[in-house]
């Protein structure tokens, strides 16, 4: 599958996880640590995410690694 596609999926499932718990990319962003930018470009699918950076993710939106993976390929 192509890279590109991988991410934008990636992003939508995280924006996806996001919403479901109604709460904003700046609220994210605050509670790891980072920039609302940051959790911006990574729900476009702009950036490659490190596992440590999804490990954050899935802290701040209290979800499991697989839950923000689940039906990535």
């Amino acid at each position: 599958m192509d890279k590109k596609l991988l991410l934008a999926q990636l992003g939508k499932r995280i924006r996806e996880l996001r919403m479901m718990r109604d709460i904003t990319q700046a609220e994210l962003a605050h509670a790891i640590g980072k920039d609302q930018q940051s959790i911006q470009r990574l729900e476009a699918g702009k950036i490659n995410p490190s596992y440590f950076y999804l490990y954050e993710i899935a802290e701040g939106l209290q979800v499991s690694i697989e839950e923000i993976t689940a039906n990535q390929a």
